[in-house]
């Protein structure tokens, strides 16, 4: 039964984790906008979310970049799948954070976070209901 649950929960825990990442790296971006040669940054969450849920068991991994951070258990995390936008306008100063896409991609972003956790609440009250024969 406990197998049942986590493997039912695994992709949306994945996602969950990814989607607050990638919140905090546009809340970075956004919070960087007027800072010169800053360069916008954000996860490929596709690639990211298909390849936490190739390896399950496995949740987020921190990414070891000095030899004398402590060990991460040897996973690789998603900082792989981290790039930087594409400059759609030149700035004087260097920076590449468009303003506009940041707030509609850091929207969408809450969006789907929001809907991954109603997703989670209906699957969890769903199996409650289960366990109790609805009483």
């Amino acid at each position: 039964m406990k197998a049942r649950l986590e493997e039912a929960l695994q992709f949306h825990q994945s996602a969950l984790n990814l989607q607050a990442r990638r919140q905090e790296m546009l809340a970075s971006n956004i919070a960087n906008a007027d800072t010169p040669n800053y360069k916008a940054r954000d996860i490929d969450f596709r690639s990211a979310l298909a390849a936490q849920l190739g390896r399950p068991g496995e949740g987020m991994a921190l990414a070891q970049t000095s030899a004398g951070h402590l060990p991460t258990g040897g996973a690789q995390g998603f900082e792989g799948y981290v790039g930087y936008r594409q400059e759609l306008q030149s700035s004087a100063d260097g920076n590449t954070v468009n303003m506009d896409v940041e707030r509609a991609a850091f929207a969408e972003n809450a969006l789907h976070y929001e809907a991954s956790l109603t997703f989670i609440n209906g699957l969890l009250s769903g199996m409650r209901t289960a366990i109790t024969g609805g009483q």
